[in-house]
């Protein structure tokens, strides 16, 4: 099956595509603004510069197109005829095969190794799939997204409750030798 399109005019209608500011990005960002989470864009101190940042939550989320991080596809070996099959939301190109494959098992490696990353740094990530914000599944998607962030919060900020023993607490002005023979300072965290 030839393209329709001679390799200038597909190369410009795939160079017009922008990473930023995408509509399914913007769908988040208004969502999460207008029900009160406050984040920054694109970050660029962490790998990756996720696509919204979010540091109350330690939460990094990104916002992928289906066909560009291949959602849905599995590259079981280097063999391009396994790779070929599309999934319902991924359709790789029957033009120039080779390139698309390549491109996109890239990109899922790449997402991967800054997903590993952030997570190593101590940042949770959220991954949004453009096709989960089509309009008829949109709505709870995204209040999968505020239920995760609020589960994410509570166990990151929970309450530690300290109990101090019976016995007074040191004063500052003791030497610290007996200080240290001293089990007056004991604190245990109970859950």
């Amino acid at each position: 099956m030839s393209d329709t399109q001679t390799p200038q005019q597909r190369h410009a209608n795939m160079a017009a595509i922008h990473g930023k500011d995408t509509k399914p990005e913007m769908v988040v960002r208004k969502w999460l603004w207008g029900h009160g989470y406050r984040y920054r864009l694109n970050h660029p101190r962490l790998p990756g510069k996720p696509d919204v940042v979010m540091r109350k939550y330690r939460t990094c989320i990104f916002v992928n197109g289906c066909f560009w991080h291949g959602h849905h596809i599995c590259f079981p070996s280097d063999d391009l005829q396994s790779a070929i099959e599309s999934s319902e939301c991924c359709k790789i190109p029957k033009t120039n095969i080779e390139f698309w494959v390549k491109k996109i098992r890239r990109n899922k490696e790449r997402d991967s190794e800054v997903q590993r990353r952030l997570a190593s740094m101590g940042w949770h990530c959220i991954t949004i799939w453009e096709c989960e914000l089509r309009p008829n599944v949109r709505e709870n998607t995204l209040r999968s997204l505020a239920y995760t962030l609020n589960r994410i919060f509570l166990q990151d900020h929970s309450i530690r409750r300290y109990e101090i023993l019976d016995k007074e607490p040191m004063m500052a002005a003791e030497e610290m030798e007996e200080y240290n023979n001293s089990e007056t300072v004991e604190k245990r965290l109970t859950e």
